[in-house]
């Protein structure tokens, strides 16, 4: 925020030696003249304290329908949302990938080529043989360890999704806030704007005044400066919002919505007790859950790798070749049997079962402390932003008694002589640097409420 240095306070005096009664026919007679003008300034003031600052005018219809459209072009166009979104499919194709291991499984091999064959004492060679097997087989026991490792693709899946809509509420969260960004930014043009106009108007006044007294010189030139300073203020303002829509653009593509509305949107702060329900219901804790889950039963898979197996196998085999002397050598085989596998002696079963675990336990505490952080997080954010709230409420209170200290200080100016342009130059100051305050606290508190949605139940679900 820009803030004009304050100005020095003193007053004109007359001259030794001269009549204060032309000097005040004078005045008085620049003051009449110099009316329809000065009315415009008091007059355009309160039209636009009338609308900017109580907010007496009713905002335009929808102001959420503006950010959920933001949102949606932003999860549409952002190529990170489609990344986490492809991960959370290739997790579900993983679960297949898993749950095959108890399926029914078939391969057929072929062979062909020269060959030996010695059976006892008798030894056949053929110059060229062929060779084709089938083999059917399927896992009847294998102590769970498919069931778990399906598991564990299970949960790995369901932090995915969890981590895809993290990756949305992410970005939703940012475009809120950008969006709010940009309307405290038009805001800031809007009242330097009526800044300038209204240093203008007294610069204004001054060039008539100066023509009649040229003693009066160097409050035009203070008037100016100061409207050369609320002149730069707005600028750097214009600056700002380009910047904010630049960053916009790149989340939501060109053209952006108007503003309307958007500094009255979250100005509801929700109940404590709510909040902290919320945190349970994040996408960031559900996701560290899913994971804790998913190493709990990857530990469980390592576990039962070290139990027996027992699967059954169908396979038979058909052999066609051109022996010595040209003589065709033909034969085939069947085979059916169960077999059974028992692990005897492998040292790294049990170390490989306990690190799963521990890795799991790890897991489980990270998730609490997560939960813990989110939720002193959610406290803190909760207090910060009801007292940005009532910094809003309070400087606007303190505006509108500035408002009738302003009107009163440029009427004095004008119609008694009681004050100097530097007492209406430093009442205007402070008006508009109070307009500013006011925007940042009203938008700030906003923001704040934005963030403390997505620590619970997330931004995109209040919007929706």
């Amino acid at each position: 925020m820009t803030r004009f240095a304050p100005m020095p306070r003193f007053r004109s005096r007359l001259r030794p030696g001269l009549s204060a009664w032309p000097l005040c026919c004078g005045l008085l007679a620049t003051t009449l003249w110099l009316s329809p003008a000065a009315a415009r300034c008091v007059d355009e003031s309160q039209a636009v304290t009338r609308v900017d600052v109580t907010g007496d005018a009713p905002p335009p219809p929808e102001p959420r329908a503006v950010l959920q459209g933001l949102v949606r072009d932003a999860l549409a166009r952002s190529q990170a949302v489609g990344a986490s979104r492809l991960l959370a499919e290739a997790a579900l194709q993983d679960i297949e990938e898993a749950r095959a291991g108890k399926a029914l499984q078939a391969s057929m091999t072929a062979e062909i080529g020269p060959a030996v064959v010695q059976s006892g004492s008798v030894t056949s060679s053929s110059a060229v043989q062929a060779r084709g097997t089938v083999s059917v087989s399927r896992m009847l026991y294998d102590g769970g360890r498919v069931d778990r490792l399906t598991d564990w693709r299970t949960q790995l899946a369901e932090s995915a999704r969890f981590g895809h809509l993290t990756q949305q509420e992410q970005i939703a969260l940012t475009t809120v806030a950008l969006a709010m960004e940009r309307s405290r930014y038009r805001q800031h043009v809007l009242v330097y704007g009526q800044y300038v106009r209204k240093m203008a108007c007294l610069v204004e006044a001054l060039e008539a005044i100066t023509r009649a007294d040229r003693g009066r010189a160097s409050e035009l030139v203070q008037a100016r400066k100061s409207m050369q300073q609320a002149e730069l203020a707005q600028a750097q303002s214009q600056s700002q919002v380009r910047q904010v829509e630049v960053r916009l653009r790149r989340l939501v593509g060109d053209g952006l919505p108007g503003v309307d509305g958007l500094s009255s949107v979250l100005l509801v702060v929700p109940e404590l007790s709510a909040l902290e329900s919320d945190v349970m219901r994040s996408t960031e804790i559900a996701q560290l859950a899913a994971q804790a889950a998913a190493m709990g039963q990857y530990a469980a898979a390592v576990e039962a790798g070290g139990r027996p197996q027992v699967s059954w196998s169908f396979g038979g085999s058909k052999t066609v070749g051109t022996g010595s002397g040209g003589v065709d050598n033909r034969g085939g085989s069947l085979g059916l049997g169960v077999s059974v596998s028992i692990p005897l002696v492998n040292p790294g079963i049990a170390p490989a079962a306990e690190a799963a675990r521990k890795r799991a336990q790890a897991a489980i505490l990270q998730r609490e402390e997560a939960l813990e952080a989110r939720r002193y997080r959610v406290r803190e954010m909760h207090e910060q932003t009801l007292s940005t709230f009532d910094r809003a409420t309070r400087v606007g209170a303190v505006l509108r008694d500035s408002e009738q200290v302003r009107t009163f200080t440029l009427q004095q100016w004008q119609q008694l002589g009681r004050r100097s342009l530097f007492d209406v130059m430093s009442a205007e100051l402070e008006h508009y640097n109070l307009r500013v305050a006011y925007v940042n606290a009203l938008h700030d508190g906003q923001q704040m409420n934005a963030l403390l949605l997505s620590l619970g139940r997330g931004v995109s679900e209040w919007l929706r």
